[in-house]
């Protein structure tokens, strides 16, 4: 009787060598196929070049068609696009995107006449009172912490 005859009648004659050899063919099984997922390369999002904005220049990046978002808070410009929640069209900070929003958030108002219109003058926020100049500084140190600036 050959070897494979022999492993065969055993086979059928034992239930356990049915358990043993389901067993052995999954171990095999899992060492020689990787359960790896593929890999996805990263994405590196699109690069801003450091530049000198006007509130025209900022206009275009108010989230809309799914455009980058920016903001003007006290002379510096944050990308805000990863808060598109908060920032993005419909959202509660949506009238900041694309502005300076610096008097708004100096007086934690989201109200539409905070914004100052892009086509006037550069608002230089000289009426602001302590309390609010504090609330403004503190919207800088956030973001500055949080968004590309």
């Amino acid at each position: 009787m050959s070897t494979l005859n022999l492993l065969l009648s055993q086979l059928k004659n034992n239930p356990i060598n049915w358990a043993l050899a389901i067993f052995l063919t999954y171990i095999l099984r899992y060492f020689t196929f990787s359960n790896k997922p593929p890999v996805v390369r990263a994405k590196h999002p699109e690069v801003l070049v450091f530049k000198n904005y006007t509130p025209l220049d900022l206009l275009p990046y108010n989230g809309e068609n799914g455009a980058r978002i920016l903001i003007g808070v006290n002379g510096s410009v944050y990308d805000v696009t990863q808060g598109r929640n908060f920032y993005g069209p419909g959202s509660p900070y949506a009238n900041f995107a694309g502005h300076d929003a610096s008097r708004g958030l100096a007086k934690n108002s989201f109200d539409e006449d905070m914004m100052v219109d892009p086509h006037g003058p550069i608002d230089k926020l000289e009426d602001l009172e302590a309390d609010e100049w504090q609330s403004l500084r503190e919207w800088v140190r956030y973001y500055i912490s949080k968004c590309v600036n």
